[in-house]
């Protein structure tokens, strides 16, 4: 398991052809990718399962734990990107609810991403 940040503070000001944005780069594929939103309620769960393909997780609003083969749950919240490795079993749990985007493929890049040093729960 890896976690970055996908933040304001962690993109890059866009201002060519007179815009005016902020881009927090996520991925990159050649290969097909499926994308999806989770949306869990309270006490919600994503029970622990081993990943088809390598998966990043990215939470965009609510909190929550996530924990990988080591069985040492992080706090994760909004901002924050996790990434699973193909055959890596986790889990994803919140007490409050959060929603993510998923992005699975057999390809993924995280090397846009900023990791993410965060302490274990």
């Amino acid at each position: 398991m890896k976690l970055y940040r996908f933040t304001k503070e962690t993109g890059k000001k866009i201002t060519k052809f007179d815009s005016d944005f902020v881009m927090s780069r996520i991925t990159l594929t050649e290969k097909p990718v499926h994308i999806g939103c989770v949306h869990l309620e309270v006490d919600g769960v994503i029970v622990y399962h081993q990943a088809v393909v390598p998966q990043l997780l990215l939470i965009v609003n609510g909190e929550g734990l996530v924990r990988g083969e080591d069985d040492t749950s992080v706090k994760v919240q909004s901002g924050d990107a996790v990434f699973w490795d193909s055959g890596e079993w986790h889990e994803t749990r919140t007490d409050s609810g959060l929603t993510a985007i998923v992005i699975e493929s057999e390809e993924l890049i995280t090397s846009s991403l900023t990791p993410l040093e965060r302490l274990q729960v």
